[in-house]
């Protein structure tokens, strides 16, 4: 209880901010309601989402601590993350990386554990990007037919394929074994005695030979004897490093296990390239194509523009750019419009983390969706912190009005602490209604990771990777995913009786966003006049309303996991006035769990729903006309 008298504690001071939305307007946000219906992707780290194994030995080896396969996302499994409310589902970690593993009989080299992160590898250092992680697959030797295999699989289960591309960086042994013809490896034709040229794919340090990084913490898998291992890796002259470091021995918390593209920016930041003409923020795909038709562009533009049309080709629906804004806009409306010629609906989500430069890589860069993390994401995460009040949501909505169908929402992927974790929401419950708001405040996709939807805390100390996070350097199990998977039959068989409610919850609340046509129409905001007029409207509520001509939704989430409310909440005059509603009684029905049935009561052109909402509960009703 001491914490959550810390939260009441914190709630009680930042009550005093109420007073700042006294004159604020009611943000009314029009929005096309040509949008088909709300997309929800599911991230699922491909290594670890088969993986029955249960030893979770830190550093452990493939032997002890086992890896998952493309094998085994069966027709069940895929199901069952159909029936979940998913519709694309994001492969993560499936082009070739990295891997502290001996697949020498196939062709591959071994990879070097002095620039090497962890043991099974990081996914973002990428050493092939014309095949896939050996350890995917049951036969490695046919790894990139068993990922084919998959895609069609996944097709068939009626969901969308998403996979990573990593344009700024790459592994820094990179070498593909599967070039297809006339393709030559990033840095085959590099002038290596010059810092910079614009084609080179590489930026380099010419006349000082690669140091690898030392600490005084670290040391590669943990100290284990390993041939390679000598605190030494060939390469002169040494390049920049992927985070753009330029020192010969980088620091060991850089990303030295990978080296930094060249896109022709120059050392200075200046740009060596054609830039869009004025007004190409408003014109689209087809027009950004043949505005590069004939343009002399960087041999790394068309290296990675031919990678993602070798993988479009093979049935892939969409990529996620790694740190996307590292790489210039430019070359993503070359790269975009190329893919969305031959792919007018693939699904193109960046990682970008500027507000300032939202705009460009979503009108300029032709991205699809972005992270929508330091805005909706970290808001979320410090009201249930109790160090915020949710009342900013509504700010946050109204300052991206242009762009908020652009703004992926999520509360949980590989790079984040768990939601459920006790650096996060605590418990799996807590993160309930941050969820529901997550996912229902506009018309962007909503992402979940897997394990998640099963309050997956991410306890493990996997080695390279530790608590909070599910590592993604590592071979480990990841135990309440486990639970539901249930030995491959993918059934719940082993979840708690509050697991399978947790899953419930969100197989109920993730359908119903992709089945609502107000869930692509109109949001206003109620969060004002409640906080402003509503007695006993507590610290932890939110409210909005959304609607389209055929739904219309009155949402209310209680982010306070002690205190039960009773409130008369407002259904403002205006928003009686754009549905069209008389003076009467209305009845209301909750989407979530079909139960709960309020009456809107109008009266004067203003409504009034009495409702009584539980810690860490919320409600979708929906008006019955």
């Amino acid at each position: 209880m001491k914490k959550h008298a810390q939260l009441l504690l914190v709630v009680t001071i930042l009550s005093a901010s109420f007073t700042q939305a006294q004159n604020k307007p009611n943000m009314t946000q029009v929005l096309p309601e040509s949008k088909p219906k709300k997309a929800v992707v599911y991230q699922v780290f491909t290594r670890l989402f088969g993986n029955k194994n249960t030893t979770n030995k830190p550093w452990g080896t493939i032997e002890e601590n086992g890896v998952g396969k493309f094998n085994d996302f069966t027709d069940k499994a895929l199901s069952e993350i159909k029936k979940l409310g998913v519709t694309h589902i994001w492969y993560t970690g499936v082009p070739h990386h990295d891997v502290i593993r001996d697949y020498t009989k196939y062709g591959i080299s071994n990879d070097d554990p002095d620039v090497v992160k962890g043991r099974a590898g990081s996914p973002y250092a990428v050493k092939d990007y014309y095949n896939v992680n050996p350890d995917l697959a049951v036969n490695p030797a046919k790894r990139l037919q068993e990922f084919e295999a998959l895609i069609k699989r996944t097709h068939a289960n009626g969901l969308k394929v998403i996979i990573d591309i990593v344009p700024n960086h790459i592994a820094r042994n990179y070498h593909s074994l599967s070039n297809p013809k006339g393709v030559k490896d990033f840095g085959a034709d590099d002038d290596t005695s010059v810092e910079y040229k614009r084609d080179n794919n590489f930026y380099y340090i010419p006349g000082k030979a690669f140091e690898v990084p030392t600490s005084d913490t670290y040391k590669p898998l943990n100290g284990e004897k390993n041939p390679l291992i000598d605190g030494k890796f060939k390469e002169f002259p040494a390049k920049w490093t992927g985070n753009g470091s330029r020192e010969a021995k980088p620091d060991i918390n850089d990303w030295y296990e990978t080296v930094k593209v060249n896109y022709g920016i120059k050392p200075d930041g200046s740009k060596d390239f054609p830039e869009l003409p004025e007004g190409f923020d408003k014109k689209d795909f087809k027009a950004h194509y043949e505005y590069w038709q004939g343009k002399d562009v960087p041999d790394s533009w068309k290296k990675f523009r031919d990678i993602a049309l070798y993988w479009t080709k093979k049935g892939v629906d969409g990529f996620r750019y790694d740190m996307a804004e590292m790489v210039p806009y430019e070359f993503w409306s070359y790269m975009n419009a190329a893919i969305k010629m031959q792919d007018s609906d693939a699904f193109l989500l960046a990682e970008v983390y500027n507000p300032k430069e939202y705009r460009n890589y979503i009108n300029l860069g032709l991205m699809d969706y972005l992270y929508d993390k330091v805005e909706t994401y970290d808001h979320l995460k410090a009201v249930i912190q109790g160090n915020a009040l949710p009342d900013a949501l509504s700010d946050i909505q109204s300052n991206m009005i242009d762009i908020e169908h652009h703004m992926l929402h999520f509360l949980d992927n590989h790079d984040e602490q768990r939601l459920a974790s006790a650096a996060f929401a605590g418990t799996p419950e807590k993160g309930k209604p941050l969820m529901v708001i997550s996912a229902t405040i506009s018309t962007s996709p909503t992402m979940i990771y897997f394990g998640q939807e099963v309050g997956e805390p991410g306890n493990e100390d996997a080695g390279f990777g530790k608590p909070t996070r599910t590592s993604i350097f590592d071979y480990i199990g990841v135990p309440h995913h486990q639970r539901w998977m249930n030995d491959g039959k993918f059934d719940g068989g082993q979840l708690t009786e509050s697991e399978k409610e947790l899953r419930d919850f969100y197989a109920r609340l993730l359908n119903f966003t992709i089945k609502s046509s107000a869930m692509m129409g109109k949001y206003q905001e109620i969060q004002t006049v409640n906080r402003n007029e509503t007695k006993e409207y507590d610290p932890g509520l939110y409210s909005f309303v959304r609607w389209d001509n055929k739904e219309k939704l009155i949402i209310i989430a209680n982010c306070s996991w002690v205190t039960t409310s009773h409130v008369d909440l407002i259904v403002p005059e205006d928003i009686i006035e754009k549905w069209n509603l008389n003076d009467g009684d209305y009845k209301v029905t909750d989407q979530l769990y079909n139960h709960e049935i309020s009456t809107l009561e109008v009266k004067g052109g203003r409504g009034i729903i009495k409702v009584k909402i539980k810690p860490s509960e919320s409600f979708i009703f929906k008006l019955q006309e």
